[in-house]
């Protein structure tokens, strides 16, 4: 899979945010369309999740069933943006969003496995392309919406055993999302919100003596946000 060294995370991640609001801005003017953009909290967990691969002079050969936790609120906590470009009304939207969501192997795990660790914890970071539905009316301050989307994740992979240290950002394979939730509005630019939040990751890593790790993730959070639209 691909490395991404961190510095270059963060500028891609900048890109691709400049890029999200550039579009938004071209694409929504000319029609009068609404742009939103949100940030979330939450609380985040996956359900376990079968690891397998090599780790030479480590671990060797191994398969063995990952039990999870996710630690939302410890740092780096759990976050979302989501830029969403409403169409059709206002109840069709496109847009993109990234999560930072996190996963920590127990310590039942590190012990039955022979990782020292085990986790994606500067995130599993999953972006994904949206396509949004809301209810939308005009004599009432709360809508329900919904969503799906597909992309990739990135996430940053920390394994350590006897056979090395593998620490770095990696683009491991592709990724879904799928939204459901409801707005109130503050104001006619502010809005609150709050949603269950889900995504299904696969992650094929390169360890850095040579090895590989493969896991598929589910993540489930329930998030709390705020919106700014113009």
């Amino acid at each position: 899979m691909n490395r991404i060294s961190g510095s270059g995370f963060l500028s891609w991640a900048l890109r691709r945010c400049c890029a999200l609001a550039v579009t938004l801005v071209v694409l929504g003017g000319p029609a009068l369309a609404e742009i939103e953009l949100g940030f979330y909290l939450g609380a985040q967990s996956a359900p376990h999740s079968r690891v397998e691969g090599n780790d030479p002079g480590g671990v060797g050969a191994f398969s063995f069933l990952a039990e999870w936790e996710g630690k939302s609120f410890s740092p780096p906590p759990y976050y979302g943006l989501r830029g969403t470009w409403w169409r059709d009304g206002g109840r069709l939207g496109f847009g993109l969003e990234f999560t930072h969501s996190k996963v920590y192997a127990t310590n039942a795990t590190l012990a039955a496995s022979g990782f020292s660790r085990l986790e994606l914890t500067n995130g599993v970071n999953v972006l994904t392309g949206n396509v949004m539905y809301r209810w939308n009316a005009p004599d009432r301050t709360w809508t329900p919406y919904a969503g799906a989307g597909l992309g990739m994740a990135i996430p940053h992979v920390e394994v350590t055993s006897a056979g090395g240290v593998t620490y770095e950002y990696q683009v491991t394979g592709p990724a879904a999302r799928w939204v459901l939730g409801v707005s109130r509005d503050l104001s006619d630019r502010w809005s609150l919100f709050g949603e269950y939040n889900g995504t299904y990751s696969m992650h094929d890593a390169d360890l850095s003596n040579g090895g590989t790790l493969k896991t598929d993730l589910v993540t489930n959070a329930v998030n709390v946000g705020v919106a700014f639209r113009f």
